[in-house]
């Protein structure tokens, strides 16, 4: 045969094994183009991002987060690729055993399944990169609403963007692909005609020993779970972290063996209907697949940890961050004899201004609440107080007197006047409050005001005269600017008349804005104020505070609504994004890898299903038992990811509730993510379903 007709048949060999390819791994090439259309669409964001002229200070910060997110999605991704391609390898090693067999040389039958997989990669990166395009539009008409802004459709591909996500994804078929040449160099007609075989082995060795490490694994998520959030430092995490992927992987060990003991013990369930078929179906599936279960499993755990985050963040910009600027304008200075005359005359150049509101937050040089906030709140748990449970004096002295103090509380406590108060809820659009001589009232951050109900009981504020003691009339808990504003977390109000004998602390100005507020108001008036950096270390006493907040602290100096919205929105987004992107990728590269092994099993499993169906038992019976089948093998990695992440994801949740005060339920996130998850897994599983039917149907009787 001359060289131009063994080209001919290669060519003509290699397209027909890829429209075969194409057929039996559908799957897997519907993942891959999702996978590249992800990748477009959020790559596009470190080269075509026109929202970041909104956070100037955040330039490149998305970029960053997206490039972190595909460095780890690309490893995930080149797993699955590697994974497949030596899948198919053996799937199709009898095939090739055969071509060797004819007198094709293994350079040619490398050259050969390397043209395979580039076509099949080039076909789903073609329809990939073309979905791309259109789902960025989608994902920057989302950013853009949640940042405030108008988006125009500009549905054209970016070489940039295009070029990245090329190398990127033929980076991990090439590396795939060079591997596999090195491993069909080594391979013989006698070992690609017994791969598939030795593949579908069962070594039953020392089953009775192996069968201990399910109730050993069991028993370390169990104690896993009672023990985290106790942990008190990290070393002990990390090491409970580190015990726990070890587990994952001989938990799966462990079952297999456990239920081919069971076979073998002849179990009561064993001989109940078809159960024997699918126990030994199960650990067979399980023995071959341990190590890639126990990645499943790590993978699932990973996106749902990624959902839940993501959806931990969306919330809080949902729902909380509305309330943390509730004036149009406001801005602190630590001069009690601030006028703001340059303040004004910016903003009177930028906006028509219906009023401001220049007022004092005064102190009497006393501590109780700070000290009281400190001892009590549940984000401090017990580091303030002394075993016996009464205030550690000392520590709180080096929280609030200490010039390199964390900056959390003002020195001494803060208040503010009735009039000055009821002024700025008129503002607001709150009602009046009404105190008589001898009361006072707690105007608190809304997500502590369940945690400060007592308060009262404990604080001794002195009337006008001094001679006497005030009562609490109560807490309020409205949105009121108290992250070092209005206080930090807290502002005592008192009638007028008590703040002759206190002193002015700082001084606040409030603007009401007619009209909208002009994009760059913020970064003018910043301009306008000390270059030191309060927040930075060695606090200075008497700089603004933040309070309590820790996770998400949003504290500045000038605060203009329309200006911060969009760009804190755009600070959460660079979280939200990211983590959305790498969970929605690996929990499909995981379910891709449970339907790639499914469907191929199919037509290895034809002759059992044959059998069964010639000792009687009907189409519909053995439709059932396939759908028991891919049950249980689905449900086990995902089940043993719902209880591993419910105990990171429900501490993680009670700590950000805590802390960010987001009125969702602490199983709210670990409910939404299960849902999102097995919303995708759903998809997944019916379209293995069907096409395991389909495989089937050929050798079934009705």
């Amino acid at each position: 045969m001359n060289d131009r007709n063994y080209g001919k048949i290669n060519r003509t060999l290699c397209i027909r094994n890829m429209k075969r390819s194409m057929k039996d791994y559908l799957v897997y090439m519907l993942t891959m183009a999702l996978v590249t259309a992800l990748m477009y669409a959020f790559g596009s964001l470190i080269f075509q991002n026109e929202l970041e002229q909104i956070a100037l200070e955040l330039e490149g910060l998305m970029g960053m987060m997206v490039g972190l997110a595909t460095f780890f999605i690309m490893l995930i991704v080149a797993w699955l690729i590697n994974y497949m391609v030596k899948f198919m390898l053996e799937k199709r090693s009898t095939e090739f055993g055969i071509y060797l067999l004819l007198g094709m040389k293994r350079k040619a039958i490398a050259v050969l399944y390397m043209r395979e997989n580039m076509l099949l990669g080039g076909a789903a990166f073609v329809v990939g990169a073309a979905a791309g395009v259109l789902l960025r539009q989608v994902l920057m008409a989302v950013m853009s609403a949640m940042v405030r802004m108008e988006y125009q459709l500009r549905i054209a591909p970016d070489g940039r963007t295009l070029l990245m996500t090329a190398c990127c994804y033929g980076g991990c078929y090439l590396l795939a692909l060079l591997r596999c040449r090195r491993k069909f160099k080594k391979m013989n007609i006698h070992a690609l005609m017994n791969a598939r075989r030795c593949n579908e082995e069962i070594r039953e060795k020392f089953e009775q020993g192996k069968q201990i490490l399910l109730p050993l694994s069991v028993f370390f998520i169990l104690l896993f779970w009672k023990m985290f959030g106790r942990l008190s430092d990290t070393l002990q995490t990390a090491g409970f972290l580190i015990g726990l992927v070890i587990t994952i992987y001989l938990f799966y060990a462990g079952l297999s063996a456990w239920v081919i003991c069971y076979v073998r013990r002849r179990g009561a369930a064993v001989y109940k209907g078809q159960n024997l078929f699918l126990l030994r179906q199960f650990a067979s599936k399980v023995r071959t697949m341990q190590f890639t279960m126990g990645t499943l499993t790590a993978l699932f755990t990973l996106a749902l940890l990624g959902a839940s985050f993501a959806l931990m963040f969306s919330d809080y910009e949902n729902t909380v961050l509305e309330g943390k600027f509730p004036f149009d304008v406001q801005i602190y200075s630590q001069n009690i004899e601030e006028d703001f005359a340059r303040e004004k005359s910016v903003i009177e150049e930028e906006a028509a201004v219906s009023a401001y509101y220049p007022y004092h937050i005064y102190t009497d040089e006393e501590n109780q609440v700070n000290t009281w906030m400190l001892t009590h709140l549940q984000a401090w748990g017990a580091m303030y107080r002394k075993a016996d449970g009464t205030p550690d004096e000392a520590a709180i002295e080096r929280t609030l007197l200490d010039e390199n103090g964390d900056g959390t509380y003002y020195t001494y406590d803060t208040y503010m006047g009735l009039t000055d108060y009821n002024h700025l809820r008129e503002l607001l659009g709150y009602e009046q409050a009404e105190l008589s001589e001898t009361e006072y009232l707690v105007q608190i951050k809304p997500r502590l005001e369940k945690e400060v109900q007592g308060i009262g009981e404990d604080l001794s504020v002195r009337n006008a005269a001094g001679d006497g003691f005030l009562t609490c009339a109560g807490v309020r808990a409205e949105p009121f600017s108290q992250d070092g504003h209005n206080g930090a977390d807290y502002v005592v109000v008192v009638p007028d008349a008590v703040l002759d004998r206190m002193r002015p602390y700082y001084t606040e100005l409030v603007v009401d804005i007619d009209g909208k507020t002009p994009f760059g108001l913020q970064k003018k008036l910043e301009a306008l104020q000390p270059e030191e950096d309060p927040y930075a270390a060695g606090h200075v006493k008497g700089d603004l505070c933040c309070g309590s907040d820790t996770i998400i602290s949003i504290v500045e100096l000038c605060l203009v609504r329309e200006n911060l919205m969009p760009s804190v929105k755009y600070m959460l987004a660079t979280m939200i994004i990211p983590l959305f992107y790498i969970g929605l990728v690996f929990v499909c590269v995981a379910v891709t890898v449970l339907s790639v092994q499914q469907v191929s099993d199919g037509a290895r499993y034809q002759y059992r299903y044959d059998m069964l169906s010639k000792l009687g038992l009907s189409r519909r019976a053995i439709e059932r038992l396939i759908l028991k089948q891919l049950t249980a093998y689905y449900l086990c990695p995902a089940l043993l990811a719902v209880v591993i992440s419910g105990r990171l994801i429900l501490f993680a949740s009670d700590r950000f509730i805590m802390m960010t005060g987001v009125p969702t339920a602490v199983g709210g996130f670990f409910g939404k993510s299960v849902a999102l998850f097995f919303g995708i897994y759903l998809v997944y599983f019916v379209v293995t379903y069907v096409e395991f039917k389909r495989t089937m149907s050929s050798v079934v009787q009705n």
